[in-house]
């Protein structure tokens, strides 16, 4: 049965105006993250110190006033964010109760060494446990990613088989998956490897039931509007972009050029911001650029669904 809540956040997911704000930067590329914003890796000593930053990070974002669900439909959080608060309240209440905002959980925990030209996710250790969890939490939703490196029919029809495979399990707890099978922008075959991609993701999609749907998660792609299939596909709630190392700029640019797909930017949303910042200087930097990827994710191209 669904909740008045959880019927809420899926037509907010379905057809709101907005952007995911992918928060959920985790061991691997915290370090990066931390350095972009000001803080360099020498500065701190262990993990334990690196994820206190993050956190205090991630909290001076979640809670400006450039940070609300009038343009942030949804942010996306690390597990180890999930257990701490954003003010006084745990931090998935504080994000839908106070900012209006949908919370979804990164579940992956890695990435498996790249073997025919893809990296499948590592095997995801308690992962119906971590499920549990995120229900008891009042998470909406869940993210995995994996890597395409090459346009490997069978190395994509593999990634994308273990994308589907999680997400049945993620389903079973009443949750929605993201599935984010990124493909490497930088790769001489990413139009050829995203031609694969969609043909594997329609043939699973096709195959899940009437009553299940999900979300993707995907590069922007070579070709403007590959991905139609996949926004009008009957099971898909939303197709999102992320940025994938592109600048905000050229990020926005391109996904304006897309209709139906929004942003999930991690890097492209902190660009700019700095530990350095006085709060005014941090609230305008945040707030311009929650403006310019709002404005790329409603644009008449991204956002027209007709």
């Amino acid at each position: 049965m669904v909740d008045d809540v959880t019927q809420v956040q899926a037509e907010r997911m379905t057809s709101g105006k907005g952007f995911i704000a992918a928060l959920d930067q985790s061991g691997g590329s915290t370090p990066k993250a931390l350095a972009l914003y000001g803080i360099e890796e020498g500065s701190y000593s262990g993990e334990a110190e690196m994820f206190d930053l993050i956190h205090r990070m991630r909290t001076r974002i979640v809670m400006s006033p450039a940070f609300t669900g009038d343009r942030v439909l949804a942010a996306i959080l690390f597990e180890e964010t999930m257990e701490r608060s954003f003010g006084d309240r745990p931090a998935a209440a504080y994000l839908w109760h106070v900012k209006g905002v949908v919370p979804f959980l990164k579940i992956d925990q890695g990435l498996a060494e790249a073997a025919d030209g893809v990296q499948l996710m590592k095997p995801i250790s308690g992962l119906d446990a971590l499920l549990e969890c995120a229900v008891r939490h009042g998470i909406f939703g869940t993210k995995a990613r994996s890597v395409i490196g090459a346009a490997s029919a069978s190395g994509i029809a593999e990634i994308v088989a273990q994308q589907f495979e999680v997400a049945e399990q993620v389903l079973t707890h009443g949750l929605v998956p993201i599935l984010e099978p990124e493909v490497t922008i930088t790769i001489d075959d990413k139009a050829a490897a995203e031609e694969l991609l969609l043909a594997q993701l329609v043939e699973q999609l096709d195959r899940l039931p009437a009553d299940r749907r999900v979300m993707v998660k995907l590069s922007l792609p070579t070709v403007p509007n590959l991905y139609r299939p996949l926004v009008e596909h009957p099971r898909v709630m939303r197709v999102v972009a992320l940025s994938g190392g592109y600048s905000r700029a050229e990020a926005d640019a391109l996904l304006a050029e897309d209709s139906g797909e929004i942003a999930s930017f991690s890097r492209a949303l902190t660009q700019g911001l700095s530990v350095e910042q006085s709060d005014a200087e941090f609230d305008a930097t945040l707030d311009a650029a929650i403006q310019a990827i709002y404005d790329a994710s409603v644009a008449p191209g991204a956002a027209s669904s007709a």
